[in-house]
């Protein structure tokens, strides 16, 4: 159960009335953390080429400043939900921005890369206090007739995020602003997160949930477990030559999680509290849509950390230039999202996912052909009509993927469900951002000449978009598990009124990778 969940199964004791203006001062507030983490999450990866370079990390520690943010982000959710419904939600917000804040300074000023990837990991597990409170802060605080126009706004502030993130980072980086290199796109989040913190401790109404269930710290640590026992030996194992014990430890991963759930089965019968609800996974159309969430964070987990690798490293190209070619992808995810949810999915249900997914295909695959085909000499122009054929594919996909998802999951248990949505994603992600050693610095050579890196990168892209498109295939062939055309969710209206899934979930930057 997410904090989602038990806002929404009990009246909050802190709304407001409809008239008091101070709660469009605290929408403003959590938006604007929101939008913080949004950028946080394109900012980064534009600059990583630059990080290599400047701060020397190695390709175990590349991947780790990406995926440790992710699996942080993920193992987190649950818990920071839970912890804002004990707690209190303006409390754990507070907490959680002020966290975030302070971390992405000990990123900014970094003395080396472990310390960087220990400040990441500390900057996703404050983004998964943060975040969490930010729907249940929505709801205690708007009436349920005023949310349409407040997720509207959300809306507007993620198609903001998508497009402005790559662009920041890439003229942060270009700029080198007081000689910092890549710094200052950590930097930038200090005077953004003190503002919140301030004015969030003065407008945001605190709220808790009337019944909040006790913290399952034993499954926390199980996931965190089986998830570091699979990534760690992905991260490291091409750099340390694939030792035994690393194909242990990835075989002995399976077994921790078969003990998870036979865990959590005890823990539900005994004090109904545990941290996954597995009768959710008796519903066909939420256990597909489960496992179509976890490969497609894996696939996006991959392409993205290539992408950037491609570009900078492999063509040479500056972080602005970079930035800038990926912007027709992000104006194409806005726009096929939009249509997807208000006229498409209405009209033709589950096939608009179906055709989002051999969209995707189609154009990782004209990619595939055009980097195969001009070579080290593909220019920005170029690669336009593969990431547009992209963008509105994934359009297609990540706005009505929740719905879709969740629209046979009774109503007392949409909050759990559509947080545990969230948190496979981001699993989903970690785990493609570990695999990116092997389909792609598997694939780069050792030793390698000055001359000889631009055309390795550019070959190993080429092999991990196979990749990609195989991932995208296979969630097309996944998704005929799901409703064909989704309802608001079983129980009719009146669960679409009480269980609004995490608007994370909706928007394409939540599945950037962190």
């Amino acid at each position: 159960m997410t904090s989602t969940e038990t806002t929404l199964s009990g009246t909050s004791d802190a709304q407001p009335a409809a008239g008091d203006r101070r709660r469009w001062f605290a929408l403003a507030i959590v938006m604007t953390a929101a939008f913080m983490d949004l950028v946080d999450v394109t900012i980064v990866n534009i600059a990583i080429p630059s990080i290599r370079q400047d701060a020397g990390a190695s390709v175990s520690q590349i991947q780790w400043i990406t995926a440790g943010y992710a699996l942080a982000f993920a193992a987190g959710l649950i818990t920071g939900g839970r912890l804002g419904d004990i707690h209190g939600r303006k409390r754990l917000f507070l907490v959680g921005i002020g966290g975030f804040t302070l971390a992405s300074a000990l990123c900014g000023f970094a003395a080396n890369p472990e310390m960087l990837v220990a400040a990441r990991i500390l900057q996703g597990g404050m983004a998964a206090m943060m975040v969490p409170q930010v729907l249940s802060i929505v709801h205690a605080t708007f009436p349920a007739h005023e949310r349409g126009k407040v997720f509207g706004l959300f809306g507007a502030v993620v198609g903001l995020g998508a497009v402005s993130g790559p662009l920041l980072g890439a003229l942060l980086t270009e700029w080198n602003l007081f000689g910092l290199e890549w710094r200052p796109i950590f930097l930038i989040n200090l005077p953004v997160g003190i503002a919140g913190l301030v004015l969030g401790s003065r407008f945001i109404t605190e709220s808790k949930a009337p019944r909040a269930l006790k913290l399952d710290l034993v499954g926390v640590a199980v996931v965190v477990l089986g998830l570091l026992m699979l990534l760690y030996p992905l991260t490291r194992g091409e750099e340390l030559g694939w030792p035994v014990w690393g194909y242990v430890s990835m075989a002995g991963a399976p077994v921790v999680f078969a003990a998870l759930v036979a865990y959590e089965r005890r823990k539900a019968a005994r004090d109904g509290s545990p941290l996954v609800e597995l009768s959710l996974f008796r519903v066909k159309s939420f256990a597909a849509g489960i496992a179509v969430q976890t490969v497609f964070g894996v696939g996006l987990g991959i392409f993205f950390l290539v992408w950037t690798l491609y570009m900078q490293t492999g063509l040479g190209w500056s972080p602005l230039r970079a930035g800038l070619t990926g912007v027709p992808f992000s104006i194409s995810v806005s726009v096929a999202a939009g249509l997807s949810v208000q006229q498409l999915v209405p009209r033709f249900g589950r096939k608009v996912l179906q055709a989002g997914a051999l969209l995707m295909a189609v154009g990782v695959l004209l990619y595939l052909w055009e980097a195969e085909h001009y070579g080290m000499a593909i220019t920005s122009w170029q690669m336009a009509l593969p990431l547009i054929v992209m963008g509105v594919g994934m359009g297609l996909i990540v706005a009505p993927l929740t719905d879709a998802v969740l629209s046979e999951v009774p109503r007392e248990h949409a909050g759990s469900a559509s947080g545990l949505i969230n948190t496979v994603q981001q699993m989903g992600n970690a785990l493609g951002l570990g695999l990116v050693s092997v389909v792609f610095f598997g694939v780069v050579g050792d030793n390698l000449t000055p001359a000889e890196i631009g055309p390795s990168f550019v070959n190993a892209f080429q092999h991990a978009l196979g990749w990609v498109a195989a991932v995208m295939t296979a969630i097309f062939l996944l998704m005929f598990a799901l409703p064909r055309r989704p309802a608001q969710h079983v129980e009719g209206a009146e669960a679409s009124e009480t269980s609004v899934p995490d608007p994370r979930l909706d928007k394409p930057e939540a599945l950037l990778t962190h």
